[in-house]
């Protein structure tokens, strides 16, 4: 039931995101826009099909929010207590009691389940952004700041006291219909008189779960691969069986992603009402038996298999290549192998064997222009001026690391033939005149093939292409919504979360190449260098480079693996 549960809603709520985002698309269109992005998300709030987005996109929330979680909790209910279970009599329910949350209360509550819970890892969240993280830019700035990182920490513990105290407010609203103040004060009452044993049964939960999961997945997937590898046999027989156990590993891992959270709700569910009436709830066992539906699915899915096997296995290098060829680009000339923004910070990348390197550029009050990231040269010189309140010979004194701030002329100059120059047009300077003198200063060089202008203000970047077309250009996002892969420049720039194996392969279908950035673990690397993407943008290019000798190096098994958590991530 539960697994049937899932499916259907996982079905449902995958139209309705489809046909929302057709909506959004033609309303997107009608203001003479392909796509949104954090560079440019303000107009949303200037024109009425913005202002409509964003209501429809907030009802639509609710929607997912009953569809997705205030559903189970009926059907976790009925399940316990031995009531007759109806999926689509749950989902009635559920989205009954969707007018509840309609104030500011229950937004508020909504914004969390969708924004703060993913990233806490606590309680209720929905699918929708079960992945949600903090960006590497925004964290890599919180850890290196000692008061940022403390008021990081004050507020997740906050967020987390908050979460934890207020964990049964949806299911006095849905089950027991009380407004959100009634529900939260229950909420807090139920926690403060339970913490101690809630605290136990949340390890116990997540402790017989674990177990689980790791003794399921030892018998389908851990004893046999390592069985297919003991055992002699050709080469070819190894592949296949090889194969066949990752796409039983694949259904396991889709089978757990739909049942963990079910049982989760189910078990916050059986805490909720043994809290609040002081009697245990047993489950009360329904009768289980195979329907014809079942039969066929079943029949369905070993089919799905076995040919998966056959075709996946004729197709292997194809579709599970050694080499991506996925380039390394170092973020701010060097990474963080190298002095930032500097001369000598690109060229230990190209000694590193980087392909590119990505550099900062701002204009000075008297109209060069120089390498530097942030808005002032506090953090790398310890100036707390602006480059555009400083003339050239004023930042000629300053210096990072020992070495000293470059022009752009003198970085191209440098670079000439070594690594191809991602030239982000930076800060309060970034304008057109900007963008017509750096093009100009790269063609005085005769350097078009060898430098990319990239930016976070689409813009200027459109504005490159229109009138340079003979120059490459790249538009850098967080995040964006519509045909991003229509926009006019020739590289699509997507931060990490939003550099899905889908994305990757749309902007691709446009004829654009893409380039992810920042990715600085060992792991976020591996997962993109072992993607589509064309480049990565990185602090840590060594590293980078000792993943792909290892990528270059892998066995069939570890190639499946990657490419499943490509497309699964």
């Amino acid at each position: 039931m539960i697994v049937k549960y899932q499916v259907i809603t996982k079905l449902v709520l995958g139209v309705w995101l489809y046909l929302l985002g057709r909506l959004f698309r033609v309303l997107l269109n009608s203001t003479g826009r392909v796509a949104v992005s954090t560079g440019d998300f303000t107009f949303l709030f200037g024109t009425w099909q913005g202002v409509l987005i964003i209501l429809i996109a907030l009802v639509s929330l609710f929607v997912y929010i009953a569809l997705d979680l205030n559903t189970k909790i009926f059907m976790s209910y009925n399940l316990l207590t031995g009531k007759a279970v109806s999926i689509w009599n749950s989902i009635s329910k559920a989205l009954e009691g969707v007018l509840r949350f309609f104030n500011l209360k229950g937004i508020l509550v909504c914004l969390y389940l969708v924004l703060i819970a993913p990233i806490l890892g606590i309680g209720f969240s929905i699918s929708l952004t079960k992945g949600f993280y903090i960006p590497t830019f925004i964290s890599s700035v919180i850890a290196s700041t000692p008061l940022y990182l403390v008021l990081t920490i004050i507020a997740v513990f906050l967020f987390l006291s908050l979460g934890i105290a207020n964990i049964f407010i949806i299911h006095g609203v849905v089950l027991d219909k009380m407004p959100i103040d009634e529900a939260s004060r229950q909420s807090r009452t139920l926690i403060h008189k339970n913490w101690k044993d809630y605290l136990k049964q949340n390890i116990l939960f997540i402790l017989v779960m674990s177990a689980v999961i790791l003794l399921v997945a030892a018998v389908v997937l851990g004893i046999p691969l390592f069985l297919v590898d003991v055992i002699q046999m050709s080469d070819s027989l190894k592949r296949m069986l090889n194969v066949f156990f990752v796409l039983n590993g694949i259904i396991l891992s889709g089978a757990t992603d739909l049942l963990s959270t079910p049982f989760y709700t189910m078990k916050l569910t059986q805490l909720y009402y043994e809290y609040k009436t002081g009697e245990p709830i047993h489950y009360q066992e329904h009768p289980f038996k195979l329907n014809a539906i079942d039969k066929y699915g079943i029949i369905g899915l070993a089919a799905v298999v076995l040919i998966g096997t056959v075709f996946l296995n004729n197709h292997f290098d194809d579709i599970f290549p050694l080499d991506p060829g996925v380039r390394i680009i170092a973020h701010r000339a060097g990474g963080a192998e190298g002095a930032e923004n500097t001369v000598s910070g690109m060229e230990t990348a190209w000694e590193l064997g980087a392909y590119g390197s990505e550099i900062d550029i701002q204009r000075t009050k008297d109209g060069y222009y120089i390498l530097n990231h942030d808005g002032n040269f506090k953090r790398v010189a310890g100036d707390s001026r602006k480059p555009e309140e400083m003339t050239l010979e004023e930042i000629r004194q300053l210096s990072v690391d020992g070495y000293p701030i470059p022009t752009y002329e003198e970085m191209l100059d440098a670079c000439k033939g070594k690594v191809i120059l991602f030239t982000e047009l930076k800060g309060e300077t970034a304008d057109i005149q900007m963008a017509d003198d750096a093009v100009k200063i790269v063609k005085e060089r005769g350097m078009e093939e060898e430098v990319v202008f990239i930016s976070l203000k689409y813009d200027l970047i459109d504005y490159i292409e229109t009138n340079y077309p003979e120059m490459q250009t790249g538009f850098l996002t967080f995040a964006s919504f519509g045909d991003t892969e229509k926009l006019n420049c020739d590289y699509i720039g997507p931060e990490e979360e939003s550099a899905t194996a889908d994305a990757i392969d749309t902007i691709h279908s446009q004829g654009k190449k893409v380039l992810v950035w920042t990715a600085n673990k060992r792991n976020s690397q591996r997962h993109f260098l072992c993607s589509h993407a064309d480049g990565l943008i990185t602090d840590n290019v060594k590293q980078a480079n000792d993943v792909l000798y290892e990528i270059r190096n892998r066995s069939d098994l570890s190639r499946m693996l990657d490419k499943a958590k490509e497309l699964f991530s």
